[in-house]
Parts: C-alpha cells; structure tokens; sequence
C-alpha cells in the first residue's frame, strides 16, 4: 500500500522573513522598532499556541492507497474543513486530535471548489473566521500544517497577491496568493491573519513549495451554506456569455453577447447588447468580475442583475439554475461558473 500526501509541496531553499519582516514592523506600530525579531516572533508563536489545538491531521484510505492532509475545526460541534481531493474516494477517514485517532465521515466533497467538509464525533476548539477582503498586498499571514512524519508544523509569509488564473488556467473564484512557503501534507491548512482568524485554506503550493495559493474564507463558506440549506453544494448559472466592449459605460466595458435558448437569463429577459454593471453584491468592470460574481451564485436563489440597455438602468431579478456543465472555458466570458478549480502539484 503506498503513502500518498496531497499536493507535492517541498520548502524552498529560501525563507521569506525579510521581506515580511519589513512589512510587519508597520502593522506592528512604532513600538515595534526595536528587537524586530523578537516581536516578530512573539506574535506568531501567540497564534501558533493559540489556534494549534483547533487544526488537526487528516489521514484518508482508498483504493490507492493513503492520503495524508490537514484540516481545522470550524465549530464547535467537530465540523472540519479540509480538501476535498484527500477525502472524496475515501473508504475510511481519520483525523489526529492530539493522541486521538478519531474517525469522521464526509458531509460534502466539491471538486469545483476543491473545498470538503468532514464531522468527527467530538467537541472541538475552532479557529473562528475573519474576512478574506481585508487583506491586501503585503498582509502577514500564517499557517499551521501537518506533513508526513513530523507535528505541526507553522510557516509565516505575506500576501503576494489576489490572482483569478494560473497559467492561463482560470480559477473558479480568486485565490489568495501568499508568499509562504508550505509542505507536502498542508493542503486543507487554514490561511490565519495575526488576530487567529482563518481567511483561507491552503489548496495548492507554487515554485515547490515556496509560496501557496489559498480559496479565500468566503469561497469555503458557500459550501457549507448550501450544504446547511440543500445537503450539497448547489452551483447555480445564468446561462449569458459576455464580452469585452472599447467603451465603459457606468465604469463597466462587459456586453451581453449571446443568451442561451431557456436559460434563466433568457427567461428572465435579459438580451444580448445588455451592459453588465452588476451581479448580486459584485460590480462588473472587466469581464473577470464575472468570475467571482458566478462562483457565488446558487442554483435556485433569485439574484438582482443591474444592466445598461438603451441607455436606462435597469434591474432585472434573475432565477439561477444548477450550473450544466465542468468543461474549462478558453476564456472567462463564458458565465456563470464555468471553470472548475485547477489544481497544480
């Protein structure tokens, strides 16, 4: 039987403390000039001691064999969130709380969004949740992981950048780039800002290992949304394409260009020509807003799509039906939610 870890992540051969050690010093506060890394290290180590407990090792069998990973409690009540590339042909799941080797099933695996749910029979410490919008260039941040053979594991870093393709490949959503480095086994590890709270979980390292890409916090919670509301995750989609026009009106240059015979959009009476200003709570600009303004969509839900057509406002309510298709679109204006996660080991 072999031994598998998610993500084939190795640490670089270079640490990347200077340069988030310059942009700490300024969220640190002028008192912080002094003994830099001493304080430094004073606030990761506190988040480091304080989260620890509420992150734990995920160790899933298939027919493959074993798949190792990480995950973090996100209640109370012993809901895990990890990757759902480690458990989702799972015939047995485990996870290491401390010396306790505690089984746990699968609420939810979603391959699109790379993101699963587990539940273990325990009453668990969590990592409660901050806001993945926040943060911005050069944000510290850290992570806490388990590789094979070793405990848990810290790795601190910035935030290098918010990216919606690799490659050429589109994200479903933006991911955070963050210049951290990670280990084989830390996918599913959740992305903390300095007050301990997870903006992120960990899904794929970049360069070997020396920085990562992260679904932000929001991404992961509209899993567990529809799973609370639906028992699955309900992908929803309108059924438009769009394309970018050389004129902005209202700021945005995205044009309706083709509407699919009965899909929401045309039973909804949206028509091509249309300027897209807006989706649910997402402005369109560019017609990559579209991506995060799709991903979040829910199949059944009504959502409000503010347009220009013949130079009026207008807003047309919207019902979103469950998304047909997996195919990668060739570029992102093929709405909505057309381009699966892509991950890369």
């Amino acid at each position: 039987m072999s031994n598998r870890s998610v993500s084939k992540l190795t640490l670089p051969g270079t640490p990347l403390w200077a340069a988030a050690a310059v942009v700490l010093l300024s969220s640190l506060g002028a008192q912080c000039q002094d003994d830099l890394g001493d304080k430094i290290t004073c606030e990761v180590n506190r988040v480091f001691q304080e989260r620890r407990n509420a992150v734990v090792r995920v160790e899933a069998l298939d027919h493959h064999g074993r798949l190792t990973g990480t995950g973090f409690f996100t209640d109370p009540s012993g809901t895990i969130y990890t990757l759902s590339y480690i458990v989702a042909n799972a015939q047995e799941i485990t996870v290491m709380y401390g010396d306790e080797k505690i089984p746990a099933k699968v609420l939810v695996a979603d391959p699109r969004s790379g993101i699963a749910l587990l539940k273990a029979d325990i009453s668990s410490p969590f990592i409660p949740q901050g806001s993945s919008r926040k943060l911005a260039l050069s944000t510290p941040v850290l992570t806490i992981g388990y590789t094979p053979g070793f405990s848990d594991t810290p790795s601190f870093g910035i935030v290098g950048g918010f990216d919606r393709k690799f490659l050429g490949k589109y994200f479903t959503t933006t991911h955070i780039r963050a210049n951290l480095p990670v280990q084989a086994g830390f996918g599913g590890a959740p992305l903390l800002n300095l007050n301990g709270e997870v903006v992120g979980i960990i899904i794929a390292g970049v360069g070997g290992g020396a920085s990562c890409y992260a679904v932000p916090i929001e991404a992961a919670e509209k899993i567990r949304m529809d799973y609370a509301r639906y028992g699955e995750p309900r992908h929803g989609w309108l059924g438009v394409k769009a394309e970018e026009q050389n004129d902005k009106v209202d700021g945005s240059n995205v044009r309706i260009s083709e509407i699919g015979a009965n899909t929401p959009a045309a039973q909804a009476g949206l028509k091509p020509g249309d300027i897209l200003l807006q989706i649910g709570a997402v402005k369109i600009t560019e017609p990559e807003d579209i991506i995060d303004a799709s991903y979040f969509l829910t199949a059944g839900d009504k959502v409000a799509v503010e347009i220009v057509r013949d130079g009026q406002k207008k807003t047309i309510e919207v019902e979103s039906a469950q998304h047909p298709a997996t195919g990668v679109p060739s570029s992102p204006n093929e709405l909505v939610g057309q381009v699966p996660m892509f991950i890369f080991q």
